[in-house]
């Protein structure tokens, strides 16, 4: 998948092309609907599936330390989005300018003049432009007027509830995984380069994976059972993420200590899948009792993962009999 990073890297060459524009945080089931859609029309017109979006996202640009926590870093998004068939990011800096320009402007020097779009689609409670006044109905005039494809997308639902980054969000924070992974499409999960810690975990018997995860918030917190994903493959554990208050920690941080491990994972890449939330990130008055709830919480997560394969091999050994 091609990335262009500003407007000024759009170069002739990217004119023609199906659309489709938003923040896709967390790239989920909603988004991949309307992403599958763009890819269908791209091929069957046989024009680049290309995608917008803004870094930083808008809402982080006008609320600050307000804004929702991210459901995805932009590189997640970029594998993501490469994993479903998009032949061209286009990432917009998002500044006070650009959010300042008339709609009519985006239209006509973004849209047309720059990327000659041939087909959009955006959900029709799409807003842009100054003030947010640009509306669906004023792509529609447009779209009449300069003779380019509009399609407008419905939000997918799972039940009788509409699926978006919001309730994804929710669902984190009610520390409903299950729930949260079947609006994603996939389990929940944070990556991160693995950095050299202060060594307290090895200190206390059990070491750490200390992954620094790049975001101003984060929309989970508190000890999981994890799955890892690192270059020596698939490994269960037990993950902290927050602040670390027993050891005066400062900054959001992950660590994962990983059962029977050995490797070296210093510099590496690491995918961390949230797979069952044991308790609430606490204060511990001594690294001693630091050191007991860890041996506690290993002994859960464990726990969990053996509950977990027994009821895998139940189920398989029913179908099979089935």
């Amino acid at each position: 998948m091609e990335l262009i990073r500003g407007l000024h890297n759009i170069l002739p060459r990217h004119r023609g092309c199906v659309l489709t524009i938003g923040n896709f945080d967390g790239v989920h089931l909603g988004h991949q609907a309307v992403l599958a859609k763009v890819v269908a029309i791209a091929r069957q017109r046989q024009l680049p599936a290309c995608v917008m979006l803004f870094e930083p996202q808008p809402l982080e640009l006008f609320a600050g330390d307000a804004a929702p926590a991210r459901l995805t870093r932009f590189r997640e998004k970029y594998r993501a989005l490469a994993s479903l068939g998009i032949d061209r990011l286009i990432c917009v800096h998002f500044t006070p300018a650009f959010a300042a320009q008339a709609p009519e402007q985006f239209i006509e020097r973004l849209l047309l003049k720059q990327l000659g779009v041939e087909q959009l689609i955006v959900g029709d409670d799409f807003r842009f432009g100054k003030n947010r006044s640009g509306s669906f109905e004023l792509l529609a005039l447009a779209a009449e007027r300069y003779q380019f494809g509009l399609y407008s997308t419905s939000s997918l639902v799972l039940g009788e509830q509409r699926i978006s980054s919001t309730l994804i969000r929710r669902a984190l924070a009610e520390d409903n995984l299950k729930l949260a992974a079947d609006m994603l499409g996939r389990p929940f999960t944070l990556t991160g380069r693995v950095r050299h810690g202060r060594k307290l975990g090895r200190d206390l018997g059990f070491p750490t994976a200390n992954v620094f995860l790049y975001r101003r918030k984060l929309p989970v917190g508190g000890v999981y059972a994890i799955t890892a994903n690192t270059v020596f493959g698939q490994y269960q554990g037990v993950a902290n993420i927050g602040h670390r208050p027993t050891v005066q920690g400062q900054r959001q941080q992950l660590e994962a200590h990983l059962f029977d491990f050995k490797a070296d994972l210093y510099g590496s890449q690491i995918e961390v899948v949230l797979q069952h939330k044991l308790r609430r990130e606490q204060r511990f008055d001594s690294l001693q009792q630091l050191q007991q709830q860890i041996a506690a919480d290993v002994a859960a997560a464990k726990a969990f993962f053996g509950q977990h394969a027994a009821a895998s091999a139940i189920t398989d050994k029913t179908e099979q009999n089935g």
